[in-house]
């Protein structure tokens, strides 16, 4: 196309600012409805995820309090089991250790050796008291076993009286006590009461009137062996009692050391229930607000793009593609602190498309204003081509001559026009030494540019041109190497 292009900047009209600034208010209004309704469906679902939790952790709490009635419950009914069966057994062999002491006591009433009968009757009713008091929580075996030893005392009185009588009449007495002591004696000590009856043998086999001596010798023996008999059996009894006592007491310290361990177990189960359930609802308030904005977002780097501001629409679909990566990978704080980013990113974003849109309804008014003036000069539209931050606009003269302008925006905002002329006669490809002139041409604009500016909309300035003649003042053309001259 021939000839330098020709420069117009426009100063927008107070009125059409008035307008613009009224379309800002229009914006902002319905950019904060926008994010008071945003707000409001985030509330929504926040207050609708409260609700479930709160009703997933009561159902949580009812299952885990009954499992944890249901197992208390177990334990106290094994506990209680246990402790029967134990309570039952010791019952059982109180019953038959006071069992031997009556058959003692009874021995002693019936053996007539002038025992006192207050003291028996005594012994008896202690017997009876321990007997009241069998299947309690007390331990009986030491009063049981000290009952017994009386009873034992009390039939050696009666053998101590008789020891200055014949052999037989002692023999008797240490045979009886053998017999008193009982089987459950027996069963305690087996070793001992075996001693006893080989000893009784051999005292037996030296009761001649010839073997008295000898005889008196051996019965030391064998009534020390009886009273030691009687004193194993019970230490043993003791023993046994104590290693049950033990038994329980190491029972009921594992039983505790399992239940602190269940205790734990549980503990931890809930701290990781917990943790998942807090996983879980970060992750679902993430998706909830990713799709509240998540429209919105699209539709703003769709615009952004329309609008000519590509590195906008990268940063709004980035910012999308941080939320949704760790929303699929489950990474829940991810995902909030990336969606949190995508809600503060939107409003400027928004607030950005809305200036680009004003600069873009700005030029497509200047466009159609220009349009309606180039009619008026007998101009054809040929068409134009909206190339996002300039709209180019063609025309030709019913002479064959093209008009090609474009309207764009300097950097600081002001529109400016831009006309490629091609066919006019007065229009050279270089300008001539003592200047290029373009009256016919810079006349013919000058006409469209006053009926531009009668609309109260925008008015263009002085049309310069690249070898404007140079007795015309110069100024560089903004943000070029090109120079303007004006009159």
């Amino acid at each position: 196309m021939s000839g330098s292009p020709k420069y117009s900047t426009v100063t927008v009209a107070p009125a059409y600012r008035r307008r613009e600034e009224q379309r800002r208010r229009e914006q902002r209004e319905a950019r904060r409805r926008r994010e008071e309704q945003r707000a409001r469906e985030r509330a929504e679902l926040a207050a609708g995820r409260a609700r479930e939790a709160a009703a997933r952790r009561e159902r949580a709490r009812t299952v885990a309090e009954r499992t944890k009635t249901e197992r208390a419950a177990r334990r106290a009914t094994e506990r209680q089991a246990h402790a029967t069966g134990l309570g039952r057994e010791q019952a059982g062999a109180d019953v038959r250790r006071l069992d031997e002491v009556r058959d003692l006591l009874g021995r002693v009433r019936a053996s007539d050796e002038g025992v006192p009968v207050g003291e028996l009757n005594t012994l008896e009713e202690q017997l009876r008291a321990l007997r009241g008091r069998v299947g309690g929580v007390e331990q009986l075996g030491g009063p049981i076993e000290e009952l017994r030893g009386r009873v034992v005392l009390l039939s050696r009185r009666g053998d101590d009286r008789e020891r200055d009588t014949d052999p037989g009449a002692l023999l008797a007495g240490c045979e009886r006590r053998l017999a008193e002591l009982g089987p459950g004696v027996a069963a305690q000590d087996p070793e001992g009461r075996q001693r006893c009856v080989e000893l009784l043998d051999r005292l037996r086999g030296l009761s001649g009137p010839d073997d008295r001596t000898r005889f008196e010798a051996l019965l030391g023996t064998v009534e020390h062996a009886l009273t030691r008999h009687a004193a194993t059996a019970a230490q043993r009894v003791e023993d046994g009692l104590r290693r049950d006592r033990e038994a329980r007491e190491a029972r009921a310290a594992d039983e505790a050391r399992h239940e602190e361990r269940a205790a734990a177990e549980e503990a931890e189960r809930e701290r990781l229930a917990a943790e998942e359930e807090r996983r879980a609802a970060a992750l679902g308030e993430a998706a909830d607000r990713l799709d509240i904005v998540r429209r919105s977002a699209r539709d703003a780097a769709d615009e952004a793009r329309e609008l000519a501001d590509p590195e906008l629409a990268g940063r709004i679909e980035e910012a999308l593609r941080t939320v949704t990566a760790p929303l699929g990978a489950g990474a829940a704080d991810e995902a909030l602190t990336a969606v949190a980013a995508l809600e503060e990113l939107l409003p400027e974003a928004e607030a950005r498309l809305d200036e680009l849109q004003l600069a873009h309804t700005r030029r497509m008014d200047l466009g159609q204003a220009l349009q309606d003036a180039m009619f008026g000069e007998g101009f054809a539209f040929l068409g134009g081509e909206d190339q996002g931050e300039r709209l180019v606009l063609r025309f030709e003269r019913p002479s064959g001559a093209s008009y090609e302008t474009t309207i764009a925006t300097d950097t600081g905002g002001t529109p400016v026009l831009v006309y490629h002329v091609d066919g006019e006669p007065d229009v050279t490809l270089e300008p001539a030494p003592e200047g290029a002139v373009c009256d016919r041409t810079e006349d013919l604009l000058e006409r469209v540019h006053e009926v531009v500016g009668g609309q109260d909309g925008f008015l263009p300035g002085e049309l310069t041109w690249q070898g404007k003649p140079p007795s015309r003042q110069t100024k560089r053309l903004p943000g070029t190497e090109e120079w303007r001259w004006t009159r």
